[in-house]
C-alpha cells in the first residue's frame, strides 16, 4: 500500500524531507567549527564563546548581504556551489574593510521547494568558503515557501559576524592628500552587475550560458560564476595602521565605494590605464553602448578591493597584497575622479 503524502507536503512544503537533508549536512557544518562553538547543530540559536585572548578592547563587527541575479546564473547551469561560496567571500570581504576577521556566519536559503542535490552543493560551497576563512558556519535557515518562488528557484542570504581591536578599526580618517591607492584584482564580476550583464548576453546578444565568450575559451556561464575572491587573508598579512583604508568593491564600483572611506577634503583619483580592464567588461561596455563612467559604477571593472596607504609603504603593501597601482588621494570634496 502506497504511503499518502502528509498534506503540508501535499502542499508543497515537505517538512520530514528538511528535517531529513539537514540532518545529512552536519558534517559539512562541524568542518567549521572550532572549541569557541557551543552547543549542538539545530537549536533556536547558535553558540560562540565571547573569549578573546590577547585582545583588549574587541569590536564586533556585522554585515548581511546577498548573491544578486548571479543566482540566475547558477539556474541556468544548474551549479550551486559557488554561489555558497560567493555569499561567504562577499560577506567575509566587507568586515574585512574595516580590519576585521570572521567569527561566525549564518545562512538563509528560501527556496519554492527543498531538491536535495542543490541544497547539498549550497551548504558544500557555503562550508568550504567558511573554513578557509577561518569562520564557524554557526547556524542558518531553510524556508519552503511555494508560490514566492518559481519552480526551481531560491534566494540566498547571509549575515557573519567577525571582531577587531578597536585602535586597529581602518575606517579612513587618517587617509591624506598625496596617499597611494592600490587595487586588488579580482575575479570577474564577482556578485554585482548581473542584472545589466544578463541582458547585454542573454537578450541584447543572443547568447546563452553554453556560448563561447567571444575572444575567450571560456563560456559565459563559467565566466560569470567565477568565484567573488576572499581578501581577508592577504590583507591581514599587512602589520596594523598601515592601511588606513579599505573599499569592497561591490554595487557601485569605484564611483561610489571608495567615497564610503574618505575624509570630505579628499578624493580619490584613479587612472583608469594603470591595470588590464578584464575582457568581460570591454564586451560588456561595448555591446551594451554603455557609457565609461557608468561602467566604474555599476561592474568592479577588475578591481575587487582598493587599499590607500601611505606613499612611503605603498611599494612593500604592493608585494605583499598583490597589488597595483591604481590611484592617489587628492585634495577634494570626498568624490571619485576617473581619468582616462
Amino acid at each position: 500500500m502506497t504511503k499518502r503524502k502528509k498534506a503540508y507536503a501535499r502542499a508543497g512544503v515537505d517538512v520530514d524531507l528538511g528535517n531529513k537533508l539537514k540532518h545529512g549536512i552536519q558534517s559539512l557544518i562541524r568542518q567549521t567549527h572550532g572549541p569557541e562553538v557551543l552547543g549542538k547543530i539545530g537549536g533556536f540559536g547558535g553558540l560562540f564563546r565571547a573569549n578573546f585572548p590577547g585582545m583588549r578592547e574587541p569590536v564586533l563587527v556585522a554585515s548581511i548581504d546577498g548573491v544578486g541575479t548571479k543566482l540566475k546564473i547558477a539556474f541556468a547551469i544548474d551549479k550551486h556551489d559557488t554561489v555558497g561560496a560567493d555569499l561567504v567571500n562577499h560577506c567575509v570581504n566587507d568586515i574585512a574593510a574595516l580590519g576585521a576577521r570572521p567569527l561566525f556566519f549564518l545562512d538563509y536559503i528560501g527556496c519554492e521547494r527543498l531538491e536535495p542535490r542543490v541544497f547539498q552543493q549550497l551548504l558544500g560551497g557555503l562550508s568550504r568558503a567558511c573554513r578557509f576563512a577561518g569562520c564557524a558556519l554557526l547556524g542558518g535557515e531553510t524556508a519552503q515557501m511555494p508560490g514566492m518562488y518559481r519552480k526551481g528557484e531560491y534566494d540566498l542570504a547571509g549575515c557573519i559576524v567577525g571582531i577587531v581591536e578597536r585602535n586597529k578599526i581602518i575606517d579612513g580618517r587618517k587617509i591624506r592628500p598625496d596617499d597611494a591607492i592600490l587595487g586588488l584584482q579580482s575575479n570577474g564580476l564577482h556578485t554585482n552587475g548581473y542584472s545589466l550583464a544578463r541582458e547585454i548576453f542573454f537578450r541584447k546578444m543572443r547568447l546563452k550560458v553554453s556560448s563561447r565568450l567571444p575572444g575567450s575559451s571560456n563560456t559565459i556561464g563559467k565566466e560569470l560564476l567565477r568565484v567573488h575572491r576572499n581578501y581577508q587573508p592577504l590583507l591581514a598579512k599587512i602589520p596594523g595602521g598601515i592601511i588606513k583604508g579599505l573599499a569592497h568593491i561591490t554595487g557601485g564600483g569605484l564611483i561610489d565605494n571608495l567615497p564610503r572611506i574618505l575624509p570630505p577634503n579628499c578624493d580619490a583619483v584613479i587612472e583608469t590605464k594603470s591595470w588590464k580592464v578584464p575582457r568581460v567588461f570591454q564586451i560588456l561596455q561595448q555591446e551594451g553602448n554603455i557609457n565609461f563612467r557608468e561602467m566604474y559604477q555599476v561592474f568592479n571593472m577588475g578591481i575587487g578591493m582598493a587599499a590607500v596607504v601611505a606613499e612611503q609603504n605603498a611599494d612593500r603593501v604592493m608585494l605583499t597584497l598583490r597589488a597595483k597601482r591604481i590611484g592617489r588621494i587628492e585634495r577634494g570634496y570626498g568624490k571619485t575622479v576617473l581619468k582616462l
